[in-house]
């Protein structure tokens, strides 16, 4: 489960993969970033029409908030599924599926080896994951709401700053609608720092903290 001090996963719209070899029989682990359940089921099936020829498809998720499953797709109890997910477990991951495909090459490889295998094909879509800049940390964020003035703009941007958070967007019309975020916490002192910009006024609307990239 997600920490307060938050959680890697895998960008949105990507996939990395990761390949291991042993007698000929050939594990593909494919990782991409799912937020329900619906969408880890929905990747599965897309891994297993890609992949229908294959003996096994073997599926291990992890969200989020807690829930996590496996299965060892027609493979000995617990040398698949268990394995896949123990590395999703181990490298920090939520918000993930991955399924690992086996190609049978023949000869068997026992439960000491199905385990390796698996573990080690998911271990290099992980790696693939984190060479390629796929990874990205999620945190706790807090979105901060302010309407002021035009002449209050630019003292409120530079506080931003000085309080360690970002802009997210502007919207000028009669006033100025100021949309930023900061790591949960520290809006705390931008939202003091404005009210004392504004006389007084508390001009912020703050918003309750969501995981996200910052």
């Amino acid at each position: 489960m997600a920490d307060q001090a938050g959680y890697r996963t895998l960008s949105a719209g990507v996939e990395a993969t990761g390949e291991f070899t042993d007698r000929r029989s050939r594990f593909i682990a494919q990782l991409r970033h799912v937020s329900s359940e619906r969408e880890a089921d929905e990747f599965i099936a897309e891994v297993r029409a890609r992949h229908h020829d294959a003996r096994h498809n073997v599926p291990a998720w992890i969200l989020s908030d807690g829930r996590e499953r496996c299965s060892d797709d027609g493979e000995p109890q617990r040398t698949s599924g268990m394995p896949t997910l123990e590395v999703l477990r181990g490298a920090g991951l939520a918000d993930v599926c991955c399924v690992v495909t086996r190609y049978f090459g023949g000869t068997l490889l026992g439960p000491g080896g199905l385990v390796r295998a698996y573990t080690a094909a998911t271990q290099e879509a992980v790696a693939a994951a984190g060479a390629e800049g796929l990874l990205v940390t999620m945190t706790q964020v807090t979105r901060v709401t302010c309407v002021m003035p035009y002449g209050a703009y630019g003292r409120a941007e530079r506080l931003v700053a000085d309080c360690g958070g970002k802009i997210k967007d502007s919207v000028f019309a009669e006033d100025v609608q100021l949309t930023c975020a900061f790591l949960a916490g520290h809006e705390v002192r931008f939202v003091a720092a404005m009210t004392e910009l504004m006389s007084g006024e508390d001009v912020c609307l703050v918003s309750e903290p969501v995981f996200a990239e910052f």
